[in-house]
């Protein structure tokens, strides 16, 4: 159990800082440095212990349909919702639910780490379940090549107790099941070869030499936002909220890891393809704000393989579309990485403006892909007005960076009401 007088601190600091407007993780940060074993104690309590998801792409989504379905089974969850996803975060995503003598109301945590904080997390306290999701190369200044995270995740898998869930598909993540521990199962997610080539990597399936493991659950088919799974051997058909082919696969990821901790009874798929049916996007992932009478969707990119999804999952026609591109440090300072997505697929439509602080160099790359923007406006807030403006009521689309995001979502909350962001 955690010390009662740890806890009690530590929301005291946490209510301070919330009336001074302070940083979310500050109150970790003070946790840490009083007690460095506080988190381990008090997920210690949790009688189905601790999840940590992981990967390259799609971490918030899958962590998010995690999150409900086991609460559509009845657990009760707790999760770093904040999004601050160090060690320090999820103590101060902690302290914002325990109670003044150090109880934690939860079945389970659910817990979304980037790959290097995650290293450090797991050496703290060694998940019961991990889901590795995948390995793509993201900015080179973020986490070094594609090997080095990898390692990272590795090491995730390595310390998980009990059951690692990883993408058959990604030959780097299957790989990692030879690394367990004996007593650590490895379940998988999967693909159907119908479906196979709908996504490309850095790593392709054709890399896989042999047999291929057999998964718990494999995404057959997609028809718009129907997708067919196999469950345990058995086939099911839904048809989800979330848009896109990649959201679908994390939907995949997200159900094996539930029946990695729940058994998958037919009873149990049903309450599961149930509750993924219902699942709304991430804020900044695929979801959709009304301005007015005017929808504007905005889609989250971060390295090519995302943005190469993405612009294959929503097709640009009957759109207006802004592509937003910073550089700030929780984008990755390495833009280099554009020049690997192929934007052909817009040309018929346009591309009505780029902003941000790179906005010049994204009209650069369009233009060696025969696309002029019509307009260059590194302003965020100048280009939002003028996207918005220009034929009021057209639905509009902005794919953007991390922090171009949440400034878009700023400037959006000024005209219409927005989910909190997480």
């Amino acid at each position: 159990m955690p010390k009662p007088h740890i806890a009690t601190i530590g929301k005291l600091v946490r209510a301070a800082t919330r009336l001074r407007g302070g940083g979310s993780a500050f109150p970790g940060l003070v946790v840490e440095k009083l007690d460095p074993t506080f988190i381990r104690s008090v997920l210690a309590t949790l009688p189905y212990g601790v999840v940590v998801v992981s990967g390259t792409n799609g971490k918030t989504t899958t962590t998010k349909m995690v999150v409900e379905l086991l609460e559509a089974h009845g657990l009760r969850v707790f999760t770093n919702k904040t999004g601050s996803n160090f060690v320090r975060g999820v103590i101060a995503a902690v302290l914002e639910e325990i109670s003044y003598s150090g109880t934690l109301q939860a079945d389970i945590a659910v817990l979304e780490l980037d790959e290097a904080h995650a290293v450090k997390f797991v050496d703290l306290v060694p998940p019961d379940y991990s889901l590795l999701l995948n390995v793509m190369r993201d900015q080179l200044d973020r986490f070094g090549e594609i090997d080095t995270t990898a390692r990272m995740l590795t090491t995730i898998a390595k310390a998980t107790t009990k059951t690692v869930v990883l993408n058959r598909e990604d030959s780097r993540i299957a790989a990692i099941a030879g690394q367990l521990a004996p007593t650590t199962q490895a379940h998988y997610f999967g693909l159907s070869s119908a479906t196979r080539a709908l996504f490309p990597g850095d790593n392709q399936a054709a890399d896989h030499h042999g047999q291929r493991a057999a998964a718990t659950v494999t995404l057959d088919d997609i028809t718009g936002q129907t997708a067919g799974f196999t469950i345990a051997g058995h086939t099911y058909s839904t048809t989800l909220a979330l848009r896109g082919i990649y959201n679908i696969y994390n939907a995949a990821a997200a159900m094996a890891l539930v029946h990695a901790i729940i058994p998958p009874t037919p009873e149990a798929a049903a309450t599961t393809l149930k509750a993924v049916s219902r699942v709304q996007p991430a804020f900044g992932r695929g979801e959709t704000v009304m301005v007015g009478d005017t929808p504007v969707e905005l889609v989250l990119v971060k390295n090519p393989g995302g943005f190469s999804l993405a612009l294959q999952s929503f097709p640009p026609a009957g759109y207006d579309t802004m592509i937003a591109i910073n550089d700030n440090y929780a984008d990755g300072r390495d833009m280099s990485w554009l020049w690997d997505v192929d934007f052909s697929s817009l040309a018929a439509e346009g591309v009505i403006l780029t902003t941000g602080v790179r906005a010049y160099d994204m009209a650069l790359r369009l233009q060696y892909d025969d696309i002029t923007p019509g307009a260059v406006t590194p302003e965020l807030s100048e280009a939002l007005d003028a996207l918005l403006a220009h034929q009021p009521g057209r639905p509009k689309r902005i794919y953007c960076t991390y922090t171009a995001m949440l400034a878009l979502r700023k400037l959006l909350s000024k005209k219409t009401t927005l989910q909190e962001a997480l």
